[in-house]
């Protein structure tokens, strides 16, 4: 009986981590939408009150401020592939000999047991 009470409470737990788990996860994805959508309209309105102090609002139509999602991956991608991200690898091989090919690790008589009778 008490077997069966241990193992409610085991399982109990485990739900209870589980929900809490799982509301952490939800909640900071909800942050991160939140986060993201008002970090883009507050470069937007910067942007606009740039163009506002140099008088250049007035001839520049709303969609003309707003970067659209194909431009961004556009010039993402073109950073990306302008960056040097790795070193220029000859891609050759060179083996060397070994002068001294004896090392006491590949040794196998130290592997050897000696049984005495």
């Amino acid at each position: 009986m008490e077997s069966l009470i241990i193992i409610n409470s085991i399982i109990t737990e485990g739900i209870e981590v589980a929900i809490i788990g799982y509301v952490i996860v939800f909640m900071a994805l909800l942050l991160l939408y939140i986060i993201f959508t008002y970090l883009a309209k507050g470069l937007v309105w910067q942007k606009k009150q740039k163009l506002l102090k140099s008088e250049k609002l007035l001839h520049i139509k709303d969609e003309d401020v707003v970067v659209s999602g194909e431009v961004a991956a556009a010039i993402a991608m073109a950073i990306f592939l302008c960056r040097d991200l790795h070193d220029d690898e000859s891609d050759i091989i060179t083996i060397k000999k070994v002068s001294k090919t004896y090392s006491p690790w590949s040794s196998k008589i130290y592997g050897m047991r000696f049984f005495q009778k």
